[in-house]
């Protein structure tokens, strides 16, 4: 099996300008993107952001992002693919790392910007950035491990930091979500696990009744919560079965199937065939790519 070295996966690049040269541009890698210092405008999917010293922003694989300077600007990114998931590289928490990276990828409602809303988190977060520039440039013994610890815990971090921005607790200047969308990003966050997604717990979270959330639910969505839940699961495993070499198996467990009959039944459901044809169709066209 071929094993693939941190730097393979997982890069540091520096940059200082007065002038973003660049052309708005997209990738194939995630990228956790540092202000060292300066102050100017970020545009992400043609969404326009200020920037100043100290902010962090995340993209995603097929984001379009260009910076237009100001001040004159340093920027420090983290770089890495989806392969750092994959069981070809020998780091470890990989289905952690995943969980992580699909609530990033599947958040709703995220306006690009600061992903760091929290001040005590973000100085955590440059500490850990502090920490990893020293790691990757050293190349002491575990360093590996480290850097893949530290880029898991930033993860977490922005995971959290998300979660709580879009929830507006406590800010009176900013209108509340709607209650669907508090019901949807409960659903994304707690996918993997099945009792936090039944109608009788949503119910008694968001105090309704199960009845009235079935049909308030329905409403909005033009979906019940079991189809929901169901057609998210499959996005998820189909994600899975494209970057990751997890089993059948494997992928059922992390996603609280009861076995892998049970997944493959319901994958046929909504890709007609099975997740192994389906896996093999990848393989065979990413080879004839």
């Amino acid at each position: 099996m071929t094993r693939y070295s941190l730097h393979e996966i997982f890069v540091v690049d520096q940059y200082s300008s007065d002038n973003w040269e660049k052309e708005p541009h997209n990738h194939n890698y995630f990228e956790i993107i540092f202000i060292e210092n300066g102050r100017g405008y970020h545009t992400i999917n043609g969404i326009k952001t200020p920037y100043h010293p100290k902010n962090i922003f995340l993209l995603a694989p097929e984001d379009t992002h260009h910076f237009e300077v100001l001040q004159p600007s340093t920027f420090t990114y983290f770089k890495f693919t989806e392969l750092l998931f994959s069981s070809k590289v020998n780091l470890p928490d990989r289905k952690y790392w995943l969980q992580r990276i699909e609530q990033l990828l599947h958040h709703p409602n995220i306006i690009p910007g600061d992903v760091i809303c929290k001040e005590d988190d973000r100085a955590i977060v440059w500490d850990i950035h502090d920490l990893v520039l020293k790691e990757f440039k050293n190349e002491k013994i575990y360093y590996q491990e480290i850097i893949s610890n530290a880029i898991s815990t930033i993860l977490s971090l922005i995971v959290r930091n998300i979660s709580e921005k879009h929830n507006y607790e406590g800010d009176s200047k900013v209108a509340s979500p709607s209650k669907i969308d508090q019901i949807l990003s409960h659903i994304r966050q707690n996918v993997y696990d099945n009792e936090r997604t039944k109608i009788n717990f949503l119910s008694n979270k968001f105090n309704m009744s199960q009845s009235s959330i079935s049909t308030y639910f329905r409403k909005k969505t033009g979906e019940s919560i079991h189809q929901y839940v169901t057609k998210y699961r499959m996005k998820l495993v189909e994600y899975r079965l494209q970057h990751t070499e997890f089993t059948i198996a494997e992928i059922a467990y992390q996603l609280g199937y009861t076995d892998e009959s049970h997944l493959t039944k319901t994958f046929k459901k909504y890709f007609n065939m099975s997740p192994k044809q389906y896996r093999d169709e990848v393989s065979t066209s990413s080879v004839n790519d």
